[in-house]
Protein backbone atom coordinates (compact mmCIF):
# COMPACT_ATOMS: atom_id res chain seq x y z
CA UNK A 1 0.00 0.00 0.00
CA UNK A 2 0.79 3.50 -0.52
CA UNK A 3 3.03 5.20 2.54
CA UNK A 4 2.07 8.20 4.51
CA UNK A 5 5.45 9.38 3.31
CA UNK A 6 4.67 9.27 -0.11
CA UNK A 7 1.38 11.04 0.14
CA UNK A 8 1.91 13.78 2.68
CA UNK A 9 5.85 14.42 0.30
CA UNK A 10 3.72 14.65 -2.70
CA UNK A 11 -0.27 14.92 -2.30
CA UNK A 12 -1.19 16.37 -5.74
CA UNK A 13 1.28 13.60 -7.56
CA UNK A 14 -0.43 10.75 -6.01
CA UNK A 15 -3.99 12.08 -6.79
CA UNK A 16 -2.65 12.20 -10.32
CA UNK A 17 -1.42 9.11 -10.54
CA UNK A 18 -4.73 7.51 -8.92
CA UNK A 19 -7.02 9.31 -11.91
CA UNK A 20 -4.27 7.95 -14.15
CA UNK A 21 -5.72 4.65 -13.04
CA UNK A 22 -9.66 5.76 -12.96
CA UNK A 23 -9.88 5.58 -8.90
CA UNK A 24 -12.66 6.73 -7.60
CA UNK A 25 -13.11 10.18 -5.52
CA UNK A 26 -9.21 10.29 -5.34
CA UNK A 27 -8.95 13.60 -3.81
CA UNK A 28 -11.24 12.86 -1.20
CA UNK A 29 -9.60 9.49 -0.43
CA UNK A 30 -6.74 10.98 0.22
CA UNK A 31 -8.12 13.69 2.21
CA UNK A 32 -9.76 11.24 4.06
CA UNK A 33 -6.33 9.20 5.02
CA UNK A 34 -4.51 12.61 5.88
CA UNK A 35 -7.35 13.52 8.11
CA UNK A 36 -7.90 10.26 10.07
CA UNK A 37 -4.18 10.19 9.96
CA UNK A 38 -4.45 13.70 11.58
CA UNK A 39 -6.68 12.43 14.22
CA UNK A 40 -4.63 9.60 15.31
CA UNK A 41 -1.53 12.20 15.46
CA UNK A 42 -4.33 14.60 17.80
CA UNK A 43 -4.55 11.20 19.99
CA UNK A 44 -0.96 10.16 20.26
CA UNK A 45 0.01 14.09 21.16
CA UNK A 46 -2.66 13.72 24.05
CA UNK A 47 -1.58 10.63 24.89
CA UNK A 48 1.50 11.52 25.27
CA UNK A 49 1.06 14.91 27.00
CA UNK A 50 -0.67 12.86 29.56
CA UNK A 51 1.58 10.40 30.27
CA UNK A 52 4.61 12.99 30.69
CA UNK A 53 2.02 14.70 33.41
CA UNK A 54 1.30 11.06 34.88
CA UNK A 55 5.10 10.38 35.08
CA UNK A 56 5.97 13.95 37.09
CA UNK A 57 2.77 13.47 39.46
CA UNK A 58 3.60 9.67 40.15
CA UNK A 59 7.62 11.01 41.05
CA UNK A 60 5.78 13.46 43.70
CA UNK A 61 3.51 11.12 45.62
CA UNK A 62 6.37 9.80 47.75
CA UNK A 63 7.91 13.29 48.08
CA UNK A 64 4.99 14.41 49.77
CA UNK A 65 4.28 11.45 51.85
CA UNK A 66 7.55 11.62 53.33
CA UNK A 67 6.80 15.52 54.15
CA UNK A 68 3.19 14.27 55.81
CA UNK A 69 1.59 15.90 52.91
CA UNK A 70 -0.88 12.76 53.03
CA UNK A 71 -3.86 15.40 51.85
CA UNK A 72 -2.04 16.26 48.76
CA UNK A 73 -0.66 13.22 48.15
CA UNK A 74 -4.24 11.26 47.94
CA UNK A 75 -5.22 14.27 45.47
CA UNK A 76 -2.22 13.83 43.74
CA UNK A 77 -2.95 9.73 43.00
CA UNK A 78 -6.69 10.57 42.33
CA UNK A 79 -5.18 12.83 39.36
CA UNK A 80 -2.79 10.08 38.27
CA UNK A 81 -5.83 7.74 37.95
CA UNK A 82 -7.79 10.57 36.34
CA UNK A 83 -4.60 10.86 33.90
CA UNK A 84 -4.05 6.96 33.63
CA UNK A 85 -8.32 6.99 32.49
CA UNK A 86 -7.54 9.84 29.93
CA UNK A 87 -4.19 7.32 28.67
CA UNK A 88 -6.52 4.50 28.46
CA UNK A 89 -8.99 6.25 26.09
CA UNK A 90 -6.59 7.95 23.86
CA UNK A 91 -4.97 4.66 23.10
CA UNK A 92 -7.95 3.24 22.32
CA UNK A 93 -8.52 6.79 19.80
CA UNK A 94 -5.42 6.38 18.32
CA UNK A 95 -6.04 2.33 17.78
CA UNK A 96 -9.49 2.78 16.05
CA UNK A 97 -7.97 5.53 14.26
CA UNK A 98 -4.79 3.47 12.95
CA UNK A 99 -7.10 0.55 12.12
CA UNK A 100 -9.85 2.75 10.19
CA UNK A 101 -6.63 4.37 8.23
CA UNK A 102 -5.06 1.02 7.41
CA UNK A 103 -8.31 -0.50 5.76
CA UNK A 104 -8.37 2.86 3.96
CA UNK A 105 -5.19 2.47 2.52
CA UNK A 106 -5.62 -1.28 1.91
CA UNK A 107 -8.35 0.01 -1.16
CA UNK A 108 -6.30 2.53 -2.27
CA UNK A 109 -4.04 0.87 -5.49
CA UNK A 110 -0.54 1.74 -6.33
CA UNK A 111 0.01 5.11 -8.06
CA UNK A 112 1.52 4.37 -12.13
CA UNK A 113 4.92 5.72 -13.19
CA UNK A 114 5.28 8.39 -15.11
CA UNK A 115 6.04 6.27 -18.39
CA UNK A 116 2.64 4.88 -18.04
CA UNK A 117 0.29 5.95 -20.88
CA UNK A 118 -2.98 7.52 -20.07
CA UNK A 119 -6.35 5.70 -20.80
CA UNK A 120 -8.92 3.69 -19.99
CA UNK A 121 -8.82 0.45 -21.91
CA UNK A 122 -6.71 -2.30 -23.39
CA UNK A 123 -7.36 0.05 -26.28
CA UNK A 124 -5.06 2.77 -25.22
CA UNK A 125 -2.29 0.08 -24.64
CA UNK A 126 1.07 0.73 -26.44
CA UNK A 127 3.18 -1.80 -28.71
CA UNK A 128 6.55 -0.69 -27.71
CA UNK A 129 8.53 -3.53 -29.62
CA UNK A 130 7.52 -6.50 -31.89
CA UNK A 131 9.53 -9.97 -33.05
CA UNK A 132 9.51 -12.79 -34.18
CA UNK A 133 7.92 -12.58 -37.71
CA UNK A 134 8.27 -10.45 -41.28
CA UNK A 135 6.56 -7.31 -40.45
CA UNK A 136 5.71 -4.73 -42.99
CA UNK A 137 6.88 -0.69 -42.97
CA UNK A 138 4.31 0.39 -40.31
CA UNK A 139 5.84 -1.81 -37.76
CA UNK A 140 9.85 -1.31 -38.43
CA UNK A 141 10.39 1.20 -35.93
CA UNK A 142 8.87 -1.05 -32.93
CA UNK A 143 11.38 -4.04 -34.57
CA UNK A 144 14.57 -2.03 -33.83
CA UNK A 145 13.34 -0.50 -30.17
CA UNK A 146 15.65 -2.00 -27.40
CA UNK A 147 14.79 -0.33 -25.17
CA UNK A 148 10.86 -0.35 -24.28
CA UNK A 149 11.54 1.78 -20.90
CA UNK A 150 12.03 4.64 -23.52
CA UNK A 151 9.38 7.00 -22.88
CA UNK A 152 10.03 8.74 -26.29
CA UNK A 153 10.55 5.58 -28.15
CA UNK A 154 8.32 4.16 -30.84
CA UNK A 155 5.08 3.06 -29.76
CA UNK A 156 1.69 2.36 -31.35
CA UNK A 157 -1.46 2.41 -29.30
CA UNK A 158 -3.58 -0.76 -30.23
CA UNK A 159 -6.44 1.01 -31.50
CA UNK A 160 -3.95 2.26 -34.09
CA UNK A 161 -2.20 -1.94 -34.69
CA UNK A 162 -2.12 -2.11 -38.45
CA UNK A 163 -3.91 -5.28 -38.14
CA UNK A 164 -2.75 -6.31 -41.89
CA UNK A 165 1.12 -6.64 -40.73
CA UNK A 166 -0.20 -9.55 -38.53
CA UNK A 167 1.57 -12.28 -39.72
CA UNK A 168 0.20 -14.08 -42.48
CA UNK A 169 -0.15 -17.68 -42.45
CA UNK A 170 0.22 -19.38 -45.42
CA UNK A 171 -3.00 -21.61 -45.60
CA UNK A 172 -5.81 -21.94 -42.95
CA UNK A 173 -4.63 -23.45 -39.72
CA UNK A 174 -6.98 -25.51 -37.40
CA UNK A 175 -7.33 -24.11 -33.74
CA UNK A 176 -5.78 -25.95 -31.30
CA UNK A 177 -8.75 -26.91 -29.66
CA UNK A 178 -9.52 -29.10 -32.96
CA UNK A 179 -5.65 -30.02 -32.98
CA UNK A 180 -6.05 -31.51 -29.44
CA UNK A 181 -8.89 -33.96 -30.46
CA UNK A 182 -7.15 -34.53 -34.14
CA UNK A 183 -4.08 -35.58 -32.16
CA UNK A 184 -5.48 -36.43 -28.73
CA UNK A 185 -3.84 -33.51 -26.88
CA UNK A 186 -6.49 -32.05 -24.39
CA UNK A 187 -9.73 -33.69 -24.04
CA UNK A 188 -12.03 -30.39 -22.36
CA UNK A 189 -14.93 -33.25 -22.01
CA UNK A 190 -12.93 -34.76 -19.46
CA UNK A 191 -12.19 -32.01 -17.78
CA UNK A 192 -15.44 -31.22 -17.43
CA UNK A 193 -16.89 -34.87 -16.19
CA UNK A 194 -14.53 -34.57 -13.51
CA UNK A 195 -14.36 -30.55 -12.62
CA UNK A 196 -16.39 -28.34 -15.03
CA UNK A 197 -15.24 -26.29 -17.58
CA UNK A 198 -12.04 -24.69 -17.13
CA UNK A 199 -9.64 -27.82 -16.51
CA UNK A 200 -8.96 -29.59 -18.90
CA UNK A 201 -7.12 -33.24 -19.32
CA UNK A 202 -3.29 -33.32 -20.98
CA UNK A 203 -2.92 -36.81 -22.35
CA UNK A 204 0.36 -38.46 -23.90
CA UNK A 205 2.35 -35.45 -25.82
CA UNK A 206 -0.18 -33.14 -24.89
CA UNK A 207 1.01 -33.87 -21.11
CA UNK A 208 4.24 -34.29 -22.25
CA UNK A 209 4.60 -31.50 -24.33
CA UNK A 210 3.45 -29.02 -20.67
CA UNK A 211 6.31 -30.84 -18.67
CA UNK A 212 8.78 -29.94 -21.94
CA UNK A 213 7.82 -26.33 -21.04
CA UNK A 214 8.24 -26.72 -17.67
CA UNK A 215 11.27 -27.73 -17.57
CA UNK A 216 12.67 -25.91 -20.26
CA UNK A 217 11.01 -22.48 -18.73
CA UNK A 218 12.77 -23.38 -15.26
CA UNK A 219 15.98 -24.84 -17.11
CA UNK A 220 16.12 -21.10 -18.56
CA UNK A 221 15.30 -19.39 -15.34
CA UNK A 222 17.95 -21.40 -13.68
CA UNK A 223 20.13 -20.44 -16.24
CA UNK A 224 19.71 -16.55 -15.63
CA UNK A 225 20.48 -16.85 -12.56
CA UNK A 226 16.96 -17.52 -10.14
CA UNK A 227 16.64 -20.07 -7.63
CA UNK A 228 14.53 -22.40 -7.88
CA UNK A 229 11.26 -22.44 -4.89
CA UNK A 230 8.73 -24.99 -4.97
CA UNK A 231 5.77 -23.32 -3.00
CA UNK A 232 2.61 -24.21 -1.30
CA UNK A 233 -0.20 -23.86 -3.48
CA UNK A 234 -2.80 -23.02 -0.83
CA UNK A 235 -1.88 -19.05 1.12
CA UNK A 236 -3.39 -17.73 4.08
CA UNK A 237 -5.12 -14.79 4.43
CA UNK A 238 -2.14 -12.55 5.72
CA UNK A 239 -0.04 -13.88 2.26
CA UNK A 240 -2.94 -12.55 0.35
CA UNK A 241 -3.13 -8.78 1.68
CA UNK A 242 0.48 -9.29 1.18
CA UNK A 243 0.92 -8.93 -2.72
CA UNK A 244 -2.41 -7.41 -3.04
CA UNK A 245 -4.58 -9.92 -4.06
CA UNK A 246 -7.22 -9.43 -0.72
CA UNK A 247 -9.42 -7.51 -0.65
CA UNK A 248 -9.43 -6.27 -4.04
CA UNK A 249 -9.36 -9.92 -5.99
CA UNK A 250 -11.15 -11.79 -3.30
CA UNK A 251 -13.88 -12.76 -5.67
CA UNK A 252 -11.51 -14.31 -8.21
CA UNK A 253 -9.85 -16.62 -5.51
CA UNK A 254 -10.94 -19.80 -4.64
CA UNK A 255 -11.56 -19.85 -1.02
CA UNK A 256 -11.11 -23.05 1.30
CA UNK A 257 -13.25 -21.49 3.98
CA UNK A 258 -13.26 -24.11 6.49
CA UNK A 259 -9.59 -23.65 7.05
CA UNK A 260 -9.85 -19.81 5.54
CA UNK A 261 -7.04 -20.33 2.89
CA UNK A 262 -7.20 -19.67 -0.76
CA UNK A 263 -5.49 -21.09 -3.73
CA UNK A 264 -3.06 -19.42 -5.20
CA UNK A 265 -3.54 -17.27 -8.70
CA UNK A 266 -0.15 -16.89 -9.03
CA UNK A 267 3.54 -17.97 -7.92
CA UNK A 268 3.85 -14.43 -6.72
CA UNK A 269 1.67 -14.71 -3.85
CA UNK A 270 3.70 -17.27 -2.07
CA UNK A 271 7.12 -16.63 -3.29
CA UNK A 272 6.85 -12.99 -2.76
CA UNK A 273 5.65 -13.62 0.94
CA UNK A 274 8.59 -15.87 2.13
CA UNK A 275 9.87 -12.04 2.50
CA UNK A 276 7.39 -10.80 4.96
CA UNK A 277 8.14 -9.47 7.90
CA UNK A 278 12.10 -10.09 6.99
CA UNK A 279 14.67 -7.20 6.69
CA UNK A 280 17.47 -8.37 4.04
CA UNK A 281 21.10 -7.41 4.14
CA UNK A 282 21.50 -5.01 1.28
CA UNK A 283 24.41 -7.62 -0.12
CA UNK A 284 22.03 -9.84 -0.78
CA UNK A 285 19.88 -7.91 -3.05
CA UNK A 286 18.75 -8.77 -5.95
CA UNK A 287 16.61 -11.99 -4.68
CA UNK A 288 15.95 -13.60 -7.92
CA UNK A 289 13.31 -16.45 -7.51
CA UNK A 290 11.64 -18.72 -9.78
CA UNK A 291 9.00 -20.78 -9.33
CA UNK A 292 6.39 -23.73 -11.35
CA UNK A 293 3.17 -24.10 -9.86
CA UNK A 294 -0.37 -24.66 -10.89
CA UNK A 295 -2.40 -21.09 -10.63
CA UNK A 296 -6.31 -21.22 -9.97
CA UNK A 297 -8.38 -18.77 -10.96
CA UNK A 298 -12.34 -17.81 -10.67
CA UNK A 299 -12.44 -15.66 -13.99
CA UNK A 300 -15.83 -14.82 -12.63
CA UNK A 301 -17.82 -12.90 -15.59
CA UNK A 302 -15.78 -14.60 -18.54
CA UNK A 303 -17.95 -15.92 -22.00
CA UNK A 304 -17.65 -15.99 -25.33
CA UNK A 305 -15.01 -16.90 -27.57
CA UNK A 306 -12.10 -15.65 -25.66
CA UNK A 307 -12.79 -18.95 -23.20
CA UNK A 308 -12.44 -21.65 -25.73
CA UNK A 309 -9.84 -24.22 -25.27
CA UNK A 310 -6.76 -22.87 -23.46
CA UNK A 311 -7.65 -19.30 -24.46
CA UNK A 312 -9.17 -18.85 -20.42
CA UNK A 313 -8.88 -21.45 -17.61
CA UNK A 314 -9.37 -21.96 -13.98
CA UNK A 315 -6.76 -24.49 -13.54
CA UNK A 316 -2.82 -23.78 -15.44
CA UNK A 317 0.15 -24.38 -15.20
CA UNK A 318 3.07 -21.42 -15.01
CA UNK A 319 6.21 -20.36 -14.31
CA UNK A 320 6.93 -17.60 -11.95
CA UNK A 321 10.20 -15.09 -11.77
CA UNK A 322 9.85 -12.48 -8.48
CA UNK A 323 12.72 -10.18 -7.84
CA UNK A 324 13.21 -8.51 -4.37
CA UNK A 325 15.70 -5.27 -5.11
CA UNK A 326 16.55 -1.89 -4.27
CA UNK A 327 15.29 1.22 -5.58
CA UNK A 328 18.38 2.07 -7.35
CA UNK A 329 18.43 -1.07 -9.23
CA UNK A 330 14.58 -1.78 -9.41
CA UNK A 331 14.63 -0.51 -13.20
CA UNK A 332 17.33 -2.21 -14.32
CA UNK A 333 16.08 -5.66 -12.71
CA UNK A 334 12.76 -4.62 -14.67
CA UNK A 335 14.88 -4.68 -17.44
CA UNK A 336 16.59 -7.82 -17.51
CA UNK A 337 13.64 -9.54 -16.68
CA UNK A 338 11.39 -8.31 -19.56
CA UNK A 339 14.95 -9.28 -21.79
CA UNK A 340 14.34 -12.82 -20.34
CA UNK A 341 10.76 -13.43 -21.31
CA UNK A 342 11.49 -11.75 -24.09
CA UNK A 343 14.43 -14.67 -25.09
CA UNK A 344 12.20 -16.88 -24.42
CA UNK A 345 9.55 -16.08 -26.85
CA UNK A 346 12.56 -16.10 -29.41
CA UNK A 347 13.34 -19.20 -28.52
CA UNK A 348 10.05 -20.85 -28.83
CA UNK A 349 10.32 -18.89 -32.43
CA UNK A 350 6.45 -17.28 -31.63
CA UNK A 351 5.64 -13.80 -33.16
CA UNK A 352 5.21 -11.36 -30.08
CA UNK A 353 4.48 -8.05 -29.23
CA UNK A 354 5.63 -6.15 -26.01
CA UNK A 355 2.93 -3.89 -24.33
CA UNK A 356 3.28 -0.95 -22.14
CA UNK A 357 0.12 -1.25 -20.66
CA UNK A 358 -2.01 2.34 -19.54
CA UNK A 359 -3.26 3.17 -16.49
CA UNK A 360 -6.74 2.13 -16.98
CA UNK A 361 -5.67 -1.41 -18.41
CA UNK A 362 -2.66 -1.83 -15.17
CA UNK A 363 -3.47 -4.09 -12.04
CA UNK A 364 -3.86 -2.93 -8.76
CA UNK A 365 -0.69 -3.33 -7.09
CA UNK A 366 1.44 -2.73 -10.57
CA UNK A 367 3.16 0.74 -10.99
CA UNK A 368 4.77 -0.25 -14.32
CA UNK A 369 3.36 -3.03 -16.37
CA UNK A 370 4.32 -4.92 -19.47
CA UNK A 371 2.64 -7.67 -21.29
CA UNK A 372 3.93 -9.78 -23.65
CA UNK A 373 1.49 -11.04 -26.47
CA UNK A 374 2.31 -14.38 -29.28
CA UNK A 375 0.24 -14.44 -32.11
CA UNK A 376 -2.32 -17.08 -32.70
CA UNK A 377 -2.39 -18.07 -36.87
CA UNK A 378 -5.75 -19.77 -36.69
CA UNK A 379 -7.73 -17.31 -34.28
CA UNK A 380 -6.33 -15.02 -35.82
CA UNK A 381 -5.28 -13.25 -32.79
CA UNK A 382 -3.32 -11.60 -29.75
CA UNK A 383 -2.98 -14.16 -26.55
CA UNK A 384 -1.74 -12.34 -23.36
CA UNK A 385 1.33 -14.94 -22.22
CA UNK A 386 3.46 -13.05 -19.47
CA UNK A 387 2.58 -9.77 -17.66
CA UNK A 388 6.11 -8.19 -15.93
CA UNK A 389 5.52 -5.68 -13.64
CA UNK A 390 7.33 -2.96 -10.96
CA UNK A 391 5.24 -2.48 -8.10
CA UNK A 392 8.25 -0.27 -6.38
CA UNK A 393 7.67 0.00 -3.13
CA UNK A 394 3.72 -0.81 -2.62
CA UNK A 395 3.81 -4.31 -1.81
CA UNK A 396 6.64 -4.47 0.15
CA UNK A 397 4.59 -1.84 2.37
CA UNK A 398 2.32 -4.18 3.08
CA UNK A 399 4.46 -6.69 3.46
CA UNK A 400 7.10 -5.19 5.68
CA UNK A 401 9.52 -6.10 3.49
CA UNK A 402 12.65 -4.14 3.86
CA UNK A 403 16.54 -4.03 3.79
CA UNK A 404 18.88 -2.59 5.56
CA UNK A 405 21.32 -0.24 3.99
CA UNK A 406 25.15 -0.78 3.87
CA UNK A 407 26.28 2.93 3.43
CA UNK A 408 24.00 3.66 6.48
CA UNK A 409 22.93 0.99 7.85
CA UNK A 410 19.13 2.22 8.20
CA UNK A 411 16.32 -0.08 7.31
CA UNK A 412 14.33 0.91 4.01
CA UNK A 413 11.54 -0.50 1.96
CA UNK A 414 12.51 -2.85 -0.52
CA UNK A 415 11.08 -3.02 -4.20
CA UNK A 416 8.89 -6.08 -5.39
CA UNK A 417 8.94 -7.29 -9.13
CA UNK A 418 7.59 -10.15 -10.73
CA UNK A 419 6.71 -12.15 -14.16
CA UNK A 420 4.95 -14.82 -15.80
CA UNK A 421 7.84 -16.50 -17.31
CA UNK A 422 5.80 -18.32 -19.28
CA UNK A 423 2.28 -18.95 -19.01
CA UNK A 424 1.64 -22.33 -20.59
CA UNK A 425 -1.98 -22.53 -21.47
CA UNK A 426 -1.95 -19.46 -24.90
CA UNK A 427 2.31 -20.62 -25.22
CA UNK A 428 0.70 -24.24 -26.22
CA UNK A 429 -2.45 -23.25 -28.29
CA UNK A 430 0.08 -20.47 -30.23
CA UNK A 431 2.52 -23.34 -30.91
CA UNK A 432 -0.18 -26.21 -31.58
CA UNK A 433 -1.68 -23.72 -34.30
CA UNK A 434 1.43 -21.72 -35.48
CA UNK A 435 3.29 -24.88 -36.46
CA UNK A 436 0.91 -27.51 -37.97
CA UNK A 437 1.32 -28.93 -41.30
CA UNK A 438 0.26 -31.96 -43.15
CA UNK A 439 3.05 -34.23 -41.09
CA UNK A 440 2.15 -33.09 -37.98
CA UNK A 441 3.21 -29.91 -35.60
CA UNK A 442 6.25 -29.04 -34.95
CA UNK A 443 8.23 -28.58 -32.35
CA UNK A 444 10.69 -25.24 -31.92
CA UNK A 445 14.34 -27.03 -31.43
CA UNK A 446 15.07 -25.33 -28.90
CA UNK A 447 12.17 -27.43 -26.55
CA UNK A 448 12.73 -30.63 -28.62
CA UNK A 449 15.64 -32.14 -26.18
CA UNK A 450 12.80 -31.36 -23.50
CA UNK A 451 9.96 -32.87 -25.55
CA UNK A 452 12.46 -35.69 -26.76
CA UNK A 453 10.91 -35.66 -30.70
CA UNK A 454 10.99 -32.81 -33.27
CA UNK A 455 7.04 -33.55 -34.41
CA UNK A 456 4.03 -34.14 -32.59
CA UNK A 457 2.29 -36.95 -35.06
Amino acid sequence: MLTLKQIYDGKDKVIAGLEKKHFNNAHEVIESVIAIDQERKAAQQKKDAASAEMNQISKSIGQLMAQGKRDEAEAAKAKTGALKANITEYEKAMSEAEERLTQLLLTIPNTPYDIVPAGTCAEDNLAVKVGGWEYGKGLEKLGKTENPFDADGAAIALRDWPAEEDPQPAFAKLPHWELAKKYNLIDFDLGVKISGAGFPVYIGQGARLQRALINFFLAEANKAGYTEIMPPTVVNQASGYGTGQLPDKEGQMYHCEVDDLYLIPTAEVPVTNLYRDEIIDEAQLPIKNCAYTECFRREAGSYGKDVRGLNRLHEFSKIEIVRIDTPEHSDASHREMLAHVEGLLKKLELPYRILRLSGGDMSFTAALCYDFEVYSEAQHRWLEVSSTSNFDTYQANRLKCRYRKAEDKKVYLAHTLNGSALALPRIVAALLENNQSEEGIHIPAALQPYFGDDMIR
